[in-house]
């Protein structure tokens, strides 16, 4: 029998039991469209890591100040004590080898003013390294000169989400506005960044140099002399972190004269660390999902094998009929394969079509990321195929070994 002659058959086999074949493919759609949905999420969860690595920078260190001691012993929030300060930054820019860039930053939130529009956002005082470290780019306007580091002048650059709640279609640059009480002078907008990896919008911001911030934005909060809240430090390769943060943090307890044994007062954030226990975690999901969607198709494989059994026991007589006339034991072997991998390519195609679409409602109605590629389809239809071979291939087997005169005989 050639290839046409057994395709035709198998059809026809399978036609003659068609609620039968359509139950036993149910295992194999369920497991493709598992499958496909699964490794799609995992996918996207990746892409929304790496997503999240670009915007937070993959190497780059925070500095912040530790909790201090409150009433009673109590211990105060991150970041409560002024530990910090612009020595600090120029210590570690000027002492540690791996840093490429440091700068130090405050931050608050504010109401903007433009003739009548206003919104409410965070601002950011910061250095001249906190754009490289961050990876912020003036798209329209000059940025801020050296002189503006100064403190004598009042400008500022706008996100784009703020720039767009004060000023519309138009960059503002050149314009005044008023953040909190203090006009300050537009020289510049951000380029668009988006979402951030943890969802809030990046572009919600405003920036002005860290001198200014001290004298103008900061005045309620008592600062110390050239306190800052953080230090940003960005290192020339990312294999450095580990061991600049190791002499950064060296340095800050010898400039901040912290005895041995004693708490630090400050606290050192790697982001490479944050990535990497987030992307471990991912990468147990995504094998969580793919030992289920595996489940559903081994599930599913053996269904195709017990029906395929029972069909082997039903056409006893046929296949004895079928060798007296000539058929060899390959041949039968061929013929109940092909009939497996029937069931389980039509349940595969099947799958597929409802993977892809699961997939594509789950993008559209739920929170979680999804990523579809040709590699996930074409993997699935790969996993329906091997799932009809692999457990085709015993009831094949069985049937390709029945005694043609028992076969015969059997009523």
């Amino acid at each position: 029998m050639n290839f046409i002659d057994i395709l035709r058959t198998a059809l026809f086999a399978l036609r003659g039991n068609w609620m039968r074949s359509a139950l036993t493919s149910l295992g194999v759609i369920i497991g493709i469209a598992a499958v496909i949905v699964m490794v799609s999420i995992g996918q996207g969860t990746q892409a929304e890591i790496d997503k999240m690595v670009s915007g937070l920078g993959s190497q780059r260190l925070d500095i912040g100040g530790a909790g201090g001691m409150g009433p009673g012993g109590a211990r105060l929030a991150q970041g409560s004590r002024w530990s910090l300060n612009d020595g600090d930054v120029e210590a570690i820019r000027n002492e540690v080898p791996e840093v490429q860039y440091a700068a130090g930053s405050l931050r608050g939130s504010t109401q903007v003013v433009y003739a009548e529009n206003n919104a409410s956002t965070q601002w950011q005082g910061v250095q001249a390294d906190w754009f490289p470290i961050n990876d912020w780019q003036v798209d329209k306007g000059d940025g801020f000169e050296a002189s503006d580091y100064g403190g004598s002048t009042k400008p500022v650059i706008l996100g784009d989400t703020v720039r767009k709640e004060l000023f519309g279609d138009d960059d503002g640059i050149g314009q005044t506005i008023r953040v909190g009480r203090v006009p300050f002078t537009v020289v510049g907008v951000l380029a668009a960044k988006g979402q951030g990896g943890f969802g809030q919008d990046q572009d919600d911001v405003l920036v002005v140099p860290l001198e200014v911030a001290r004298r103008r934005l900061s005045s309620s909060q008592s600062l110390p002399p050239s306190a800052v809240q953080q230090i940003s430090v960005g290192v020339d390769s990312p294999k450095d972190l580990d061991s600049a943060q190791s002499e950064i943090e060296s340095l800050l307890r010898q400039r901040h004269k912290i005895e041995p044994g004693a708490d630090d007062d400050f606290a050192v954030r790697n982001i490479s660390q944050i990535v990497a226990t987030r992307t471990a975690t991912t990468n147990l999901m995504s094998k969580l999902l793919g030992a289920v969607a595996g489940i559903c198709l081994i599930i599913g494989g053996i269904g195709i094998m017990n029906i395929m059994l029972v069909s082997v026991t039903e056409r006893i007589r046929e296949i004895g009929l079928r060798m007296a006339v000539g058929a060899g034991p390959s041949d039968v072997r061929r013929q109940f394969l092909a009939e497996a991998m029937l069931i389980s390519l039509i349940g595969g195609v099947i799958g597929i079509a409802i993977g892809v679409v699961g997939a594509l409602i789950v993008s559209k109605l739920g929170d979680l990321p999804v990523q579809l590629n040709a590699k996930v389809v074409m993997l699935a239809a790969a996993f329906s195929i091997c799932t009809g071979l692999f457990f085709g291939y015993y009831p094949a087997r069985k049937a390709s070994l029945l005694d043609p005169i028992e076969a015969l005989r059997q009523q």
